[in-house]
């Protein structure tokens, strides 16, 4: 499939997006019953940093999917690479906001930047075909 920005979107499912939020689901289910007071005000705090402003929320998912591919997590790309695209983000936005990782991060940010870019293109296809979110 290619986008209205003409980058192409991987065919087969990422490692890095859907399958990644699969495999956490359940373990934040656990750890919420734990501390759910902890993830009480971890959702409010969410909330606040995502809420429409000065930057839209589309802009702050960008921000927070570079920042996670900057820290290496792939639950932090999948979560806010699945929020950016659902937020109107384009393939293009996304590989522009990579790019700038490899500037501030250097060689590591390629490595993870290509990981979000296959996971962001993953969310992107889905919501194009209509599925539900992970």
């Amino acid at each position: 499939m290619t986008s209205t920005t003409d980058i192409e979107s991987p065919q087969t499912q990422s490692p890095h997006g859907k399958s990644v939020l699969r495999d956490l689901g359940p373990l934040h289910q656990e750890l919420r019953r734990a501390i759910p007071d902890v993830y009480k005000g971890w959702g409010g705090l969410s909330k606040a940093a995502f809420a429409d402003g000065a930057l839209d929320r589309k802009t702050k998912e960008l921000i927070a999917f570079a920042i996670g591919v900057v820290e290496g997590c792939d639950g932090c790309i999948a979560s806010h690479g699945q929020a950016a695209a659902r937020a109107g983000a384009s393939p293009q936005e996304a590989a522009e906001a990579i790019g700038v990782t490899f500037l501030m991060h250097g060689g590591p940010a390629t490595i993870h930047g290509a990981r979000a870019f296959d996971a962001f293109c993953e969310f992107v296809d889905a919501l194009d075909a209509g599925e539900p979110p992970a």
